[in-house]
C-alpha cells in the first residue's frame, strides 16, 4: 500500500514538472505580443450639454490604426482594427519585428474612418486626428500581459465640425454695403 502510494507521489510530482514547464514556455512567448486597445465613440454637439458630454454612442466598425517606427523614423509596422458593438477596439502588436525589439513609445494610434453614416467626422479629442504616442509604461502587466488602455477616440458630425482655416461661409461674409 505505501509503494503505491509512494508510486502515485512521484508520478504526479512529474506530471506537475511537465506542466509547469509548458506554462513557463506559454509565458515567455506570450511576452512577445502587446496588447492596444481603447474605444470608438460618437459625439453630438447638436444635444444639450449633458448628453453631448455624457451621452456619447459607440461606434460599431471604427476603424483605428497603429504605427510603429524604428530609431531612424522609419516605419515598421502598421495595423488597424475595427471596434465593435461597444465601441471597444483590441490590437496585438508583435514586440519583435524582423528580429529587432519594438519601442512602444514610438508607435502612434489614430482614427481612420467611421462607417457611420452621420457621425463620420474625426476630432482630435484624446489625439484622434494626431494620434496618440504609447505611454512610457503599459497600463497592465500581468503575467504574460502587456496591454496599453488608450483613451476614447471621439468622431462627430458634420454639423459639429469646426470649419478648416480659409473656408468661407455665405452666412459669415459681409457685403460692403451692410451697416449692421
Amino acid at each position: 500500500m505505501a509503494r503505491k502510494v509512494l508510486m502515485m507521489l512521484i508520478v504526479a510530482s512529474l506530471l506537475m514538472g511537465c506542466s509547469f514547464n509548458e506554462a513557463v514556455g506559454t509565458v515567455v512567448a506570450g511576452v512577445q505580443v502587446i496588447h492596444l486597445g481603447g474605444k470608438v465613440m460618437c459625439q453630438d454637439c447638436t444635444k444639450s450639454y449633458g448628453e453631448w458630454t455624457h451621452g456619447s454612442q459607440p461606434i460599431k466598425g471604427g476603424k483605428v490604426s497603429v504605427t510603429c517606427k524604428d530609431d531612424r523614423s522609419r516605419i515598421i509596422y502598421y495595423a488597424s482594427d475595427e471596434s465593435d458593438e461597444e465601441g471597444s477596439f483590441n490590437m496585438a502588436v508583435n514586440k519583435y519585428i524582423n528580429g529587432k525589439e519594438l519601442q512602444p513609445t514610438s508607435c502612434l494610434v489614430r482614427l481612420v474612418s467611421s462607417p457611420h453614416l452621420t457621425c463620420n467626422i474625426p476630432t482630435n479629442f484624446a489625439g484622434g486626428i494626431t494620434g496618440v504616442n504609447l505611454p512610457v509604461r503599459p497600463t497592465v502587466l500581468y503575467r504574460d500581459l502587456v496591454q496599453y488602455q488608450l483613451g476614447t477616440f471621439f468622431y462627430t458630425t458634420p454639423r459639429c465640425a469646426k470649419p478648416a482655416a480659409g473656408e468661407t461661409h455665405d452666412s459669415f461674409d459681409c457685403d460692403a454695403n451692410n451697416n449692421y
